[in-house]
């Protein structure tokens, strides 16, 4: 007896095990369960697909068989294809949540601590400020160029202090002392007259 069943089963499009369930029902019919399996398929819901299940008489499978199962077992390996597709996929946004976590932790890392050393620079440059200390305050101050965001108040900063240090002008404040005229003794009369060098 000469069957083409075998080349019709390699005709259907699927990916994984095609398991076919053979038992004798009531009367004369079969009870046929067909049931696709992928191995490749990491999700655990395609275990909730359920076997496709048939009733019928021998007759009526070798005149449906495949027809009845072709569109179904196409759409299961079809659904499990993608379920797998989807999981990788997963797994790659995972990983690239994983790194831009990182980066964006690495990024706030390094802002913070560009933050602490401007914020040192400014709190040197007050203390050295409190101590009169002009000049060394104003070398203090953080570089425009390593903290361009705020140069406005670098800027600021630098110019009160270039102020406190600066050469007076012509025209200044700094005026020079008054110094108290110096009082010349007057003679008094009590000292005594040589009266000899009056004659001559």
């Amino acid at each position: 007896m000469n069957t083409n069943f075998f080349n019709q089963i390699q005709q259907l499009d699927f990916t994984g095990v095609l398991q076919l369930n053979i038992s004798k029902g009531a009367e004369s019919n079969l009870i046929v369960s067909v049931l696709l399996n992928n191995e490749q398929c990491g999700d655990n819901a395609k275990n909730l697909i359920p076997p496709l299940t048939f009733n019928a008489t021998p007759q009526e499978f070798d005149e449906g068989f495949f027809q009845q199962i072709t569109a179904p077992i196409q759409t299961i390996s079809g659904v499990m294809v993608d379920m797998e597709k989807f999981l990788k996929q997963m797994e790659i946004v995972k990983q690239q949540s994983a790194m831009e976590k990182e980066k964006t932790e690495k990024a706030k890392k390094e802002k913070e601590a560009k933050d602490k050393k401007f914020k040192d620079g400014m709190a040197k440059a007050d203390e050295l400020e409190k101590e009169d200390k002009f000049r060394e305050a104003w070398m203090k101050v953080p570089d425009i160029t390593e903290f361009p965001e705020k140069a406005d108040e670098i800027r600021k900063r630098k110019t009160e202090l270039s102020n406190k240090f600066a050469t007076p002008s012509l025209f200044g404040a700094m005026e020079e002392p008054q110094t108290e005229p110096t009082k010349v003794e007057e003679v008094s009369e009590n000292y005594p007259i040589d009266e000899a060098d009056e004659e001559e």
